[in-house]
């Protein structure tokens, strides 16, 4: 305890850390206050439907995602989402058009290109998906809970739903910029934070009123308790391949005779791949106009409720897929090759150039297929929740998405904090002074 007293200190002495802090604390307060605005023109006592219609389900999961804005109509309905969905489209066209391709090699500039393109393509995904959105809550919600004049209902919530989502893109790239940590991993996460007391308290209420009672409430907490002790070993589980350096003679000294250890994550995605698996698992819904599983039938019925088998099928296969899709495009076997050779490195039998670069490739394929699969299995653990009588809400902090981002996030952010403390010269947060986070593979670190 003095020693973690002792660090806050430090964090407090250091007065760019503290500014940063502080101004990612703001922006997540006002991403918050703004998930309360409720749209113009809407009732907000009248709220009552669009709640139970998010209480469970695929919507209930969009909800969470949108730190609860979905349900309270709010400014912020649409959440973030738009942008990941519109940020997995560039990054699939990167493999399939030249331009794209082309654009990803050209540093600064290419980069500066493919965010304005990703936010062209936000504004119009928000604008495919608002309509929908204003269209259930004139299902959801009683006539007597719009007041005003209709038209300029549908006119004023379509721009507000869109800036709403640029705004909080906007304050996304202002926390990664003048903050600690990714920005769109934080809104993300403070969301699904913001849903879990209110997640505990009904487990609580459900286990207090049926049979097992309190223990076998603290039952599941210790459940969930081991679920993210593993998923904290998945996220940091690595492989040391052993690089032996030559030795150089340069004037009067000896560089080089050393071996040294390349990590290989075996999980080198990081969530990336439940983040893309998940927002795809939304469009059939959104295609469907935000319906419910009991008004959806066939193909969007199928993916509205999550505890069914083709909902999780599907989404563990694509949670598997893309994470081979984004360790390819984060791992490059061949630059690591070049760089072990211009150093003076190479792997102990194993030939540089080629020979390594096919070695590096077949290591990262044996991790990555146990890597993908364990985390498709820790995506779909909610529905076993469910299966075993956990509260719905409950359920989606057993594993999923939301389980994974927290630890992910979490770990990226203090290592953040962990790195201005330690140029400092200052004591990190554990006692080794390093902890193992995923800079670069964090939620949102593509965006």
């Amino acid at each position: 305890m003095k020693k973690i007293i002792q660090t806050f200190k430090n964090i407090y002495k250091i007065e760019d850390l503290r500014a940063r802090i502080l101004t990612t604390l703001g922006l997540l307060l006002i991403y918050r206050l703004g998930s309360f605005v409720v749209l113009p023109g809407v009732d907000p006592s009248q709220l009552g439907n669009l709640h139970k219609q998010t209480s469970d389900g695929v919507l209930g999961l969009l909800d969470m995602f949108s730190g609860g804005a979905f349900s309270n109509a709010s400014i912020f309905a649409l959440g973030i989402m738009p942008y990941i969905s519109a940020s997995i489209v560039v990054q699939l066209l990167g493999i399939a058009i030249p331009y794209f391709q082309k654009l990803q090699h050209e540093g600064e500039s290419g980069r500066k290109k493919i965010t304005q393109i990703t936010r062209y393509l936000t504004v119009l995904i928000t604008g495919v998906q608002a309509p929908s959105y204003i269209t259930n809550l004139r299902y959801q919600l009683p006539d007597t809970a719009f007041v005003g004049d209709q038209s300029l209902f549908w006119i004023s919530s379509l721009i507000i739903l869109v800036a709403g989502t640029m705004f909080i893109m906007w304050l996304g790239e202002r926390i990664t910029d003048k903050g600690i940590g990714n920005g769109i991993s934080l809104i993300i996460m403070i969301g699904i934070i913001a849903r879990l007391p209110f997640a505990l308290v009904a487990e609580f209420g459900s286990r207090m009123d049926g049979a097992g009672g309190l223990i076998a409430f603290l039952l599941e907490i210790v459940i969930l308790l081991v679920v993210v002790m593993f998923a904290i070993l998945l996220v940091q589980g690595t492989r040391r391949i052993p690089v032996q350096y030559a030795k150089r003679i340069v004037g009067n000294k000896q560089y080089g005779g050393v071996r040294q250890y390349i990590p290989l994550k075996v999980n080198a995605s990081g969530v990336m791949p439940i983040i893309f698996a998940q927002a795809l698992m939304f469009v059939p819904m959104m295609i469907a106009g935000f319906s419910s599983s009991d008004s959806a039938s066939g193909f969007a019925a199928a993916f509205a409720d999550y505890t069914g088998f083709w909902y999780n099928f599907t989404f563990a296969i694509m949670i598997i897929i893309f994470t081979y899709f984004y360790t390819a495009i984060t791992i490059n076997p061949t630059q690591m090759a070049e760089d072990m050779k211009r150093n003076g490195g190479f792997i102990p039998g194993v030939k540089p150039g080629k020979k390594t670069v096919e070695f590096l490739d077949s290591v990262m394929s044996k991790i990555t297929l146990p890597g993908s699969i364990l985390l498709a299995i820790i995506a779909i653990l909610p529905a076993f929740a469910v299966m075993a009588g956990v509260n719905n809400q409950f359920s989606r902090f057993y594993g999923g998405t939301s389980l994974l981002i927290l630890v992910g996030v979490v770990l990226d952010t203090l290592q953040q904090i962990e790195s201005h403390l330690l140029m400092r010269h200052y004591d990190g947060l554990v006692k080794s002074g390093r902890i193992k986070g995923k800079s670069g593979n964090a939620v949102g670190a593509a965006f």
